[in-house]
């Protein structure tokens, strides 16, 4: 299956350009929370608008563990196109184009964690990460290591229940899920963007056990353990293309 042609659920047409890189996002766990207005656009840089679903503003932290990492055209390579990662984003919108905005990134990959740095003006930052999978339970563990962020941990497992679905258009679950762009603003002030492409998230109910949680603390947020939104998706591929300066 060549992925690029399957572009009927996008909510604008791909980018013109060639993709630039190949990435599998695998045992997707989203957990949100609905965080103070004001506590997350003093964590966002001014020019971006912060998206809202009805009026609240949502932070989500999402742990997950990539595959098949390779830039066009090459093949993986052992102990490099593999690795956790965890985020905690956010949701804005420009252009009336909406994305995400990461406030961090952990990964288990130092060259992951430089390249997204120099290449992509991200937040990343070398976390001591390991997954698990027992039966159809994965167990999570991320702890940072990198002395450019606040101590920052995350720490559970989580279980999918029930049958697949895809969120019905319109939903909130769909809003949360489906994005196809992120955002960075450079130390000048202009704004980035940077597109990808995957197939619509198939998605599962999930029963999560969270064992420690100071990734909001980090960034100064309160997210209690109880009522986080949680969703559970095997995952999807993905093609992302260079950033481009809007």
């Amino acid at each position: 299956m060549i992925l690029t042609d399957h572009t009927s659920h996008r909510p604008w047409p791909l980018p013109s350009t060639p993709w630039v890189m190949h990435q599998a996002w695998n045992d997707f766990l989203f957990m949100h929370w609905p965080v103070d207005v004001g506590a997350v656009r003093a964590l966002v840089p001014e020019p971006l608008e912060l998206h809202l679903h009805q009026g609240t503003c949502y932070v989500g932290i999402i742990p997950f563990h990539m595959s098949d990492v390779r830039p066009r055209g090459t093949l993986n390579v052992p102990g490099i196109s593999a690795f956790p990662e965890l985020n905690v984003r956010t949701y804005v919108i420009v252009d009336g184009k909406p994305g995400v905005y990461f406030l961090s990134l952990e990964a288990h990959s130092r060259l992951a964690v430089e390249t997204a740095r120099l290449t992509y003006d991200l937040p990343y930052f070398m976390a001591k990460m390991s997954w698990e999978r027992r039966g159809e339970t994965v167990h999570y563990r991320s702890e940072r290591t990198d002395r450019r962020g606040p101590a920052a941990a995350w720490a559970g497992s989580y279980t999918p229940r029930g049958e697949p679905f895809f969120a019905p258009p319109g939903s909130r679950t769909r809003w949360l899920s489906e994005r196809y762009c992120l955002y960075t603003v450079d130390s000048a002030g202009a704004i980035w963007r940077t597109e990808v492409h995957h197939l619509p998230w198939p998605l599962r109910e999930v029963e999560v056990v969270l064992e420690t949680n100071t990734m909001g603390a980090a960034h100064g947020l309160t997210l209690p353990e109880a009522g986080a939104l949680a969703m559970y998706s095997p995952g999807v591929d993905v093609v992302v293309w260079a950033p481009q300066r809007l």
